[in-house]
């Protein structure tokens, strides 16, 4: 499973700056404003050289009341869930009480913690650090959060101190065999009955009631000769509907259970009558962490032609980046449908394994480029080489050529579905790297022959002239 790391601090040290610089995203909102962060924010860590869960927390003040205590109570459960802990503070304000008890705290949690020193920019990091010692946490990283220096160098520290964090499969149950399905939803949308159908006995606890299920539950089958895994995984609410601990711990193993599996079934509700932001958010965590997924539209029995007719235009409206993954209504509870969710989860699984040639992909890409021209860009054409499969599961495609820095992302977007619907890739998405040659003339002046220069000479003298 991947590690998770949470980051803990005073209001307005950085913490949702440095978070931003781990995901390589913006999710989290950042303000010379105190305060502003006051839910637990989890995001993809992509920086460094192995994958992480990363919390982003509010500000700690150390004697909280009222909504603050509400705040400091989220932040110690994400303390309590992280395998480490980043404890930050802002370098320009030195060290004060409110430092002093989180730090007190923190050493009392057990949990591996990494003092961090921001805004170093232009101090003298010698002094700083040396009050810093007066915390009992070790020396202090100092990191410029805004700019991403340093931070690189930390979270690769932070990943190497924990423990048992080797290989893709590791923390993963003894049991965990060939293709690992997760099915994830919101509560109450059919997860439990729907893996009980396919198990064909009653496994796990199916009850009509939100929040049934607490933990991810991982199940060994086997149907038709294949061995199958599957993973039974709480329900995912939005953070303010989410009020019992309990429930908020089930949202990061939810979360982890999505990295661990082959092939995600994402279950909708088709009597809720509507694609709920929370499914569409879900399913961006699914795209982001690039596994193979399959849509099952569960109770859809009862339903008036209407009704369906009315969910489907909301599929295509709410979750048109989902275009790569097949779509089956089902009914898990009378069975209609299931049985064709393992070829399903078969040509996903296979499609985000597939192995293609460079030559075949090459030629792809010169007929994707004959049929749509890249655009001009200052007058000069791009110019797209050749290309690459640069890994799987997700496949990725890298393709080579001058400016592709330039390339605009409509462009990319229509070689990624032109790859995906040469290669019937069903089921997976393709993720498309990028990458233009050095010029090997950059930053070298061309020498003139002897007759450039005596042309050059009768020039400059009819110029004077």
């Amino acid at each position: 499973m991947l590690p998770v790391i949470a980051i803990v601090g005073r209001p307005n040290v950085g913490k949702s700056t440095l978070f931003n610089q781990l995901t390589r995203s913006r999710d989290a909102l950042v303000a010379d404003y105190p305060g502003l962060t006051r839910d637990r924010q989890y995001g993809n860590g992509r920086l460094g050289d192995s994958p992480c869960l990363v919390i982003d927390t509010g500000g700690l003040i150390g004697d909280e009341q009222g909504l603050d205590s509400l705040m400091a109570e989220q932040v110690w459960l994400a303390v309590e869930e992280a395998d480490a802990v980043i404890f930050m503070l802002d370098a320009r304000d030195g060290i004060n009480l409110s430092d002093e008890q989180i730090a007190r705290r923190l050493r009392r949690s057990g949990k591996p913690v990494h003092l961090v020193l921001n805004k170093m920019d232009g101090m003298d990091a010698g002094a700083v650090i040396a009050d810093s010692w007066a915390l009992g946490l070790g020396e202090a990283a100092h990191i410029a959060a805004a700019r991403g220096a340093g931070v690189r160098t930390l979270i690769n520290r932070v990943l190497t101190e924990i423990p048992a964090r080797e290989g893709a499969d590791a923390g993963l149950p003894v049991e965990a065999k060939g293709i690992r399905i997760a099915v994830v939803g919101r509560p109450n949308v059919g997860k439990s009955t729907l893996i009980n159908r396919m198990l064909g006995e009653q496994r796990v606890l199916a009850f009509d009631q939100p929040g049934t299920t607490r933990d991810s539950i991982y199940i060994p089958l086997q149907r038709d000769d294949e061995e199958y895994t599957l993973i039974d995984t709480a329900g995912v609410r939005r953070r303010s509907k989410v009020n019992e601990p309990i429930e908020k711990f089930s949202v990061i193993k939810t979360l982890q259970a999505i990295n661990d599996a082959h092939v995600v079934i994402l279950v909708l509700d088709a009597h809720s009558g509507e694609v709920s932001e929370q499914d569409a958010t879900l399913a961006g965590h699914i795209v982001e962490s690039g596994t193979a997924l399959v849509l099952a539209v569960n109770k859809w029995d009862g339903l008036i032609d209407d009704q369906r007719q009315w969910f489907r235009d909301q599929l295509d409206r709410r979750l048109p980046f989902l275009d790569f993954a097949e779509q089956y209504f089902i009914s898990a509870l009378h069975g209609s449908g299931v049985g064709d969710l393992f070829q399903a989860v078969q040509t996903a699984y296979r499609a985000a394994l597939i192995r293609v040639s460079t030559p075949e992909l090459t030629r792809l890409l010169e007929q994707a480029v004959h049929e749509h021209q890249p655009p001009l860009v200052r007058g000069r054409r791009i110019k797209l080489r050749y290309a690459h499969q640069g890994g799987q599961n997700p496949p990725v495609i890298v393709v080579h050529g001058n400016q592709t820095s330039r390339l605009p992302h409509t462009y990319k977007r229509y070689l990624a579905n032109f790859f995906r619907r040469m290669l019937r890739l069903t089921g997976t998405p393709v993720r498309m790297e990028f990458r233009t040659g050095d010029n090997p003339y950059a930053g070298r002046r061309n020498k003139l022959t002897p007759g450039q220069q005596r042309s050059r000479k009768r020039m400059l003298r009819h110029v004077k002239k």
